[in-house]
C-alpha cells in the first residue's frame, strides 16, 4: 500500500495514515494539486522551469531553486535548504510551467526565490526525518504541560519538526498577545532544540488539524481551500437561513466558508424580487407578505384573520405595488398561481437494495426467528416431519371435542401437578410403549391406592 513514486521505494504510509498532510503520495494529502500539463509534449528546445514547489506538513508550501537540474516528479522526497540554517525534507508538489503560474497567483517573483534544492532524499535522510516526526506528538503534550504550569492563555495546536531534527516550530492560538519568553526557555532546556513560536488563527488551526464537517465530507480548508475569505452573517440572511450560531459555525468556531459558495446565485435571483413589499393594500384588506421563493419567483400573502396564504407571481406584486404608489387600491390581489400547475421535476430514483427502509434489518431478523422456530418444531421427538406438516392426522382428531384442545402430557411428570412436590414418584418409562397402552399413558399400577 505504500507509494511507488517516492525515492524510498514505497516508504510512505497508505491513505488514512493520520499524518496530518505530511504524506503527499496518496489520498491522505491536503491541498493536493493536479498537473493538467503532464500529458502534453513540450517543444524540443524547451528548457524546464528552474523553480520547484515543495510541500511540507500542513498547508505550508514554498518555492526552491533547482540549480542542478535534478529530474524530479510530483511526490518525491527532496532535501531542501532551510530558512534558519540546516536542511529540511519535503515532498515535490508541482513542477514545470505550473510552478510559474502558481508564483503569479501568489505574487512571488523569481528574484525573490533564493533557497535551493540540495538532492533527492536518501535512506538516511528519510530515517532521520521519520524519527523527527515521531517526536512531534510527545513534544506537543509536554509543551502543553509547561504552558499550563506558567498559566499562559494560549493553546498549542501543532508542532512541526525540521527534517534535520534541530529545530521545532510550535503553532498556537490565543485571543491576545502572549508573553512566552519563559516558556521558550523551559522548552529549550527540555527538548534541546531551537524553538520558534508562530501564532495562527482559528481557521488556520482547523486547516492544519483537519476533520469532518457537518456535511459528512472532509473540511474544505484542509483539502482544497487555499485562501480564507471573509464570511458575514449577511450571507446567511440573503439565503433565508436561520441565524443559529450552532448551525452556521464550523469546527473553527467561525462562520462556515461554504456560506459564500452559493451566495452569488442567491444575489442574482434577488435582483428580480421587489423591495419593501411587506404590505399590499386592497379593498378586501391589507395583505401581508409571509414567504418568498426567489427561485420560483413567487410571493405568498395573507389577509388578516385568514389562515390561507395566497401565492402571487412577481409581475402581479410589482403591479399592485405601483397601483398603491399611485393611490389606487385594487379590489383584491387578483391573479392567483395554482401550485399544481407548477412543473415539478421527477427524480430518477429506484430502490434497488431496499436501503430506504429504516426497519429492513429488523424484518430480516424476524424472518430468521420464524425460520428457527419452525425448524425446532419439526426436530422435536415424536413430532411431524416436513412431509406431514401440512396433512392432518385422523387419529389425533378422532377423540377431540370441537372447540377443546387435547391435554398436553409431558414425559417424566405426573398429570396436573409438579413433580417436585411428590418426591416418591418414579415414572416407569418402559410402560409407555407396552402393548395395550397405545396412547402412551404411564402405568400407575405401582402406586399404592390405585388400580
Amino acid at each position: 500500500m505504500g507509494c511507488g513514486s517516492c525515492s524510498t521505494g514505497g516508504g510512505c504510509s497508505p491513505a488514512g495514515c493520520k499524518s496530518n498532510g505530511s504524506c503527499l503520495t496518496n489520498g491522505c494529502s491536503k491541498l493536493d494539486v493536479y498537473d493538467w500539463l503532464s500529458h502534453m509534449d513540450m517543444p524540443t528546445n524547451y528548457k524546464p522551469f528552474g523553480i520547484i514547489e515543495v510541500k511540507f506538513k500542513g498547508s505550508r508550501k514554498e518555492f526552491f531553486l533547482n540549480n542542478d537540474n535534478i529530474y524530479l516528479e510530483a511526490g518525491e522526497l527532496v532535501v531542501v535548504e532551510a530558512a534558519t540554517g540546516g536542511y529540511d525534507v519535503g515532498h515535490v508538489s508541482i513542477t514545470g510551467e505550473l510552478v510559474r503560474m502558481q508564483m503569479v497567483k501568489r505574487r512571488v517573483k523569481e528574484e525573490e526565490v533564493v533557497k535551493k534544492i540540495y538532492r533527492k532524499a536518501t535512506v538516511a535522510d528519510v530515517d532521520k526525518w521519520k524519527a523527527a516526526k515521531d517526536l512531534e506528538w510527545e513534544t506537543m503534550h509536554k509543551s502543553r504541560t509547561l504552558a499550563l504550569e506558567l498559566n499562559l492563555s494560549m493553546k498549542l495546536s501543532d508542532v512541526d519538526y525540521q527534517g534535520d531534527k534541530t529545530k521545532a516550530t510550535f503553532y498556537y492560538t490565543a485571543e491576545g498577545r502572549v508573553d512566552f519568553r519563559e516558556l521558550i526557555k523551559k522548552m529549550a532546556e527540555t527538548f534541546r532544540i531551537r524553538i520558534e513560536m508562530r501564532q495562527i488563527g482559528m481557521r488556520q488551526e482547523a486547516s492544519r488539524l483537519g476533520g469532518i464537517g457537518s456535511c459528512g465530507r472532509e473540511l474544505c480548508c484542509s483539502t482544497w481551500l487555499t485562501d480564507f475569505k471573509t464570511v458575514s452573517t449577511s450571507a446567511a440572511r440573503y439565503q433565508n437561513l436561520s441565524l443559529n450560531t450552532l448551525k452556521l459555525a464550523g469546527q473553527c468556531g467561525k462562520l462556515k466558508c461554504c456560506l459564500n459558495y452559493e451566495l452569488d446565485t442567491y444575489m442574482d435571483a434577488l435582483k428580480h424580487i421587489p423591495d419593501n413589499v411587506n404590505v399590499l393594500k386592497t379593498e378586501r384588506g391589507d395583505a401581508r407578505l409571509q414567504k418568498t421563493d426567489i427561485f420560483k419567483k413567487l410571493m405568498w400573502f395573507s389577509y388578516p384573520r385568514e389562515e390561507s396564504w395566497i401565492p402571487l407571481p412577481i409581475a402581479r406584486v410589482k403591479e399592485i405595488q405601483q397601483l398603491n404608489k399611485d393611490g389606487v387600491i385594487p379590489p383584491d390581489l387578483g391573479v392567483v398561481v395554482e401550485l399544481e400547475s407548477i412543473p415539478v421535476k421527477a427524480l430518477d430514483y429506484e430502490n434497488v437494495v431496499g436501503q430506504d427502509s429504516l426497519t429492513r434489518l429488523d424484518e430480516r431478523r424476524n424472518q430468521n426467528k420464524k425460520k428457527n422456530k419452525n425448524r425446532n418444531k419439526n426436530q422435536r421427538p415424536g413430532g411431524q416431519g416436513d412431509g406431514a406438516a401440512s396433512t392432518p392426522r385422523p387419529e389425533a382428531n378422532a377423540g377431540q371435542v370441537q372447540g377443546q384442545q387435547p391435554a398436553r402430557k409431558q414425559e417424566g411428570r405426573p398429570e396436573g401437578g409438579n413433580p417436585n412436590r411428590n418426591k416418591n414418584f418414579r415414572p416407569n418409562r418402559n410402560n409407555q410403549n407396552r402393548p395395550g397402552n397405545p396412547n402412551g399413558d404411564r402405568d400407575r399400577g405401582n402406586q399404592p391406592g390405585k388400580e
